[in-house]
């Protein structure tokens, strides 16, 4: 523990610590359940007190620090409180895990299996170092060289699940953070600093189909409720449940006085983006899944949150980030019907009225919402590594929801064309609503903006190309967005193009 010490005080931010121990481990049971101990060369089996419990070394992990430690134990043992927030299959944004803080963790077995000593696929080592040896000699790698901590543990989670010696299965995942340890990275030197753009797209490889699931039972109860429409009394109960709580801590945990400032304004997106986190999961689900039977309890999400913004006193960048917790489940819920090709979901998503306060008078979602953000927009600036982009709170919506969403759906590497159409026709129908209330065209350019450049085959041209060629049979339309009219959409459309043109980064 001294050695482990050590590092509190010489480490920096952008530093990485990897832990590797080898030898014996063991369990106990508490009071409040498993607790699991190391033990040294010295340790003593009749000694309790010569053990090292494992959740010392997690809290004084924080005394360090690096953004990014890795635990690996060659041993096993139980009493690990850790997640899977990362899914071997799923898709991440290099750079962004970077910079994301993160404690991972991989052991050989759990606290009742023995770790095989021999017969691995490398001469005196264990099976578990063998295969971990193997995946960061490159078997783990992505085809352009890079390996992360989580392709390794995939890979070694599979690799020693498998071999025929072997009556262990290893435990992994993280308790802290979401971000990930990077070992190499060959791409990272062509990456250019502030060009959020041309972040790289990395897959974490499927690992054995047999294996445990650590189910998020929330989403899990949603799946099944949308399963059968018996079930939905069961699923309003249980939006009911996650509404009441997120809307108490919204009102415990802001206060709408105070002073401005950039660590304020981040902490305050932290808190709102954790605190709808449930809730924004059960958007993405209904608007994948859900039927028609189910747009009354899309409508009835979007209209509770909005009841969190009755007319109040206080600073005006925290009165309109009031409407961040609502913003962020209309992305959810509108790229996952995109997703899924589910227009009508969409339209409920896009078209509920709600009253404005402000306004005194009914308005749709998307008029509210993004009317109110856009007054602090560029507010978004002062998040790390969007100071220089053309769109920052799209740049920032596209990183922060693509993890959660790929783990849903498991959509790869089509989530940012996905995305893209989700925010052109976010843009479009916008300029709609706003045009029919007297104003010139405006819609809020998202990522697919600055694509435009590119006019033959750009995201906002290619969408205009298949409407043209559907007409009425596009599914948006049939949907009822644009009123169900392609002359419409293509007055809109056509208005919207030259508004893009006119844009100081053209």
């Amino acid at each position: 523990m001294r050695e482990f010490l050590k590092y509190a005080n010489c480490t920096e931010i952008d530093d990485r610590i990897f832990f590797f121990y080898a030898g014996h481990g063991h369990t106990m049971r508490g009071n409040r359940g498993e607790v699991g101990y190391l033990i040294p060369f010295d340790g003593k089996l009749e000694d309790i007190s010569t053990f090292i419990r494992w959740d010392d070394l997690t809290r004084n992990s924080e005394l360090f620090q690096a953004k990014h430690a890795l635990f690996v134990m060659d041993a096993c043992y139980g009493g690990l409180a850790i997640t899977r927030s990362l899914q071997p299959g799923s898709t991440r944004f290099l750079k962004d895990m970077l910079r994301r803080y993160t404690r991972q963790v991989l052991t050989a077995g759990k606290a009742d299996e023995v770790v095989a000593d021999a017969g691995g696929p490398l001469p005196g080592h264990s099976i578990f170092t063998g295969h971990l040896i193997e995946a960061l000699r490159g078997k783990a790698a992505q085809p352009d060289g890079t390996i992360t901590a989580n392709g390794v543990m995939s890979y070694v989670y599979e690799k020693v699940s498998k071999d025929q010696y072997s009556n262990q299965t290893p435990h992994f995942g993280y308790f802290e953070g979401d971000g990930d340890f990077i070992f190499k990275a060959p791409t990272l030197t062509s990456l250019k600093e502030g060009k959020e753009e041309v972040d790289q797209m990395i897959v974490i490889q499927p690992v054995y189909s047999g294996r445990e699931q650590d189910d998020d039972k929330l989403i899990e109860e949603v799946k099944e409720y949308l399963s059968e429409e018996r079930y939905y009394i069961k699923l309003d109960d249980l939006i009911n449940r996650e509404l009441r709580k997120a809307m108490s801590l919204f009102s415990s945990e802001f206060s709408l006085q105070g002073n401005f400032s950039n660590e304020e304004f981040i902490e305050r997106l932290k808190k709102y983006e954790n605190f709808t986190r449930n809730i924004r999961n059960i958007v993405a689900a209904v608007s994948y899944w859900g039927t028609s039977r189910y747009v009354t309890s899309l409508k009835k999400i979007i209209s509770r949150l909005s009841d969190l913004n009755d007319i109040n006193s206080g600073l005006v960048v925290w009165l309109r980030l009031r409407w961040y917790p609502l913003l962020l489940s209309l992305y959810a819920g509108g790229i996952s019907a995109v997703a899924s090709e589910n227009y009508e979901m969409l339209a409920a998503l896009f078209l509920t009225k709600i009253t404005n306060e402000r306004r005194d008078k009914n308005q749709e979602i998307i008029r509210v919402t993004i009317s109110e953000l856009t007054e602090i927009y560029d507010v978004f600036k002062v998040l790390p590594g969007h100071e220089r982009n053309y769109v920052p709170r799209s740049e920032y919506l596209f990183k922060l929801l693509q993890p959660s969403i790929d783990d849903l759906f498991f959509l790869g590497k089509s989530y940012e064309s996905i995305f893209d159409r989700f925010e052109i026709l976010l843009a479009l129908v916008y300029a709609d609503v706003y045009e029919t209330e007297g104003y010139h065209i405006w819609g809020p350019p998202g990522r697919f903006a600055w694509k435009h450049r590119s006019y033959d085959n750009s995201p906002l041209t290619l969408l205009i190309k298949e409407a043209e060629t559907l007409k009425s049979d596009w599914p948006p339309l049939k949907a009822g967005l644009f009123n169900g009219s392609y002359d419409r959409f293509k007055q809109i459309a056509d208005e919207y193009v030259s508004l893009i043109a006119k844009l100081s980064w053209y």
